[in-house]
C-alpha cells in the first residue's frame, strides 16, 4: 500500500488530486454505520409509529441524497456521477444497522460517497427519532469493501486494529 498522502502537493499543501489520465472503469463501495438506540425506539421505528412518519424511508432517501452530496461536503472529493445507491436498512435488537452499496463508472472511486450516505443516512434517522430517544448515536461508519481502479479490490478484514 503506497503511505504517500495523495492530498498532499510536494509542500504539504492541501490540493485536489489530478485523475484526468486515470482509467474510467466500474468502481463499487459498501459502506456500513449503525444508530445505537434503546430497544423500544427500535420497535416505534419497526411498528411504524414515529410520530414524524416513515422514519426507514426518510432515512433512505437521505443516504442516496447524502452519496450525491459527497463532493460538497468533502471539500477534495471529485464530483461523481453515480450510477447506483442502494441504502439498506435493517432494524437489530438496540440499533439500526445502515449498509450504502454505492456504483459508479469514473476515474476515482466512491468510497465517500459511500460513507457519505451511511452518515447522512443515520443522521436523519437520528432525527427522526431525537423527540423520544435523544441518547441514540451514529457509530462505527466504515468502508467494508471497495474495487476497481488501480488498486482493485479490497475488503476489511474481521479484526481491524491496524486501520
Amino acid at each position: 500500500m503506497d503511505s504517500k498522502l495523495t492530498h498532499l502537493d510536494e509542500a504539504g499543501r492541501a490540493h485536489m488530486v489530478d485523475v484526468s489520465a486515470k482509467q474510467s472503469t466500474v468502481r463499487r463501495a459498501v459502506a456500513e454505520g449503525r444508530v445505537a438506540m434503546r430497544p423500544a425506539t427500535v420497535a416505534l421505528i419497526t411498528s411504524g409509529t414515529v410520530a414524524k412518519g416513515d422514519a426507514l424511508a426518510v432515512a433512505r432517501v437521505a443516504g442516496i441524497q447524502g452519496a450525491k452530496r459527497a463532493a460538497d461536503l468533502i471539500p477534495l472529493c471529485h464530483p461523481i456521477r453515480l450510477d447506483k445507491v442502494s441504502i439498506d436498512l435493517a432494524p437489530e435488537d438496540e440499533a439500526v444497522r445502515i449498509t450504502a452499496d454505492v456504483v459508479a463508472f469514473d476515474r476515482t472511486g466512491v468510497e465517500m460517497e459511500a460513507m457519505a450516505a451511511v452518515a447522512a443516512a443515520g443522521l436523519a434517522l437520528y432525527d427522526m427519532i431525537k423527540g423520544v430517544d435523544r441518547s441514540a448515536r451514529l457509530e462505527g461508519v466504515q468502508l467494508l469493501r471497495k474495487e476497481g481502479g488501480r488498486s482493485g479490490l479490497w475488503l476489511r478484514a474481521e479484526t481491524t486494529e491496524s486501520d
